[in-house]
């Protein structure tokens, strides 16, 4: 491959962002995370249309990408809050953008 068609290669950083952010309901619960904590039950009624399984699914990846951290309480019944690491908080600015985006052209 020559060095000219090098230059056309999308950056395997950009496309592993793309690929974190780009599935499906991966926004929206990073939308609902940027109000502050929240527990499992906010994120579901926030986003009703997702599955449970889907959302813990959604939860554990964002947790294995330090996105979100995971606090469990051990009281009784036992407590679990999820709430953006600073990883997760520099997020907000793409977000808005995308928010905006789609209030303008959606």
């Amino acid at each position: 491959m020559s060095q000219e068609n090098n230059s056309e290669l999308v950056c395997p950083k950009y496309e592993c962002a793309v690929n974190v952010l780009g599935k499906r309901w991966t926004g929206l619960i990073i939308l609902v995370l940027l109000r502050g904590t929240v527990r499992f039950k906010d994120i579901r009624e926030s986003v009703p249309q997702m599955s449970d399984k889907m959302l813990s699914e959604r939860l554990k990846e964002l947790e294995e990408q330090d996105i979100l951290v995971r606090k469990v309480y051990p009281e009784i019944p036992v407590r679990i809050e999820y709430e953006l690491t600073e990883k997760g908080k520099e997020l907000r600015p793409v977000i808005e953008s995308i928010h905006a985006w789609g209030q303008k052209w959606m």
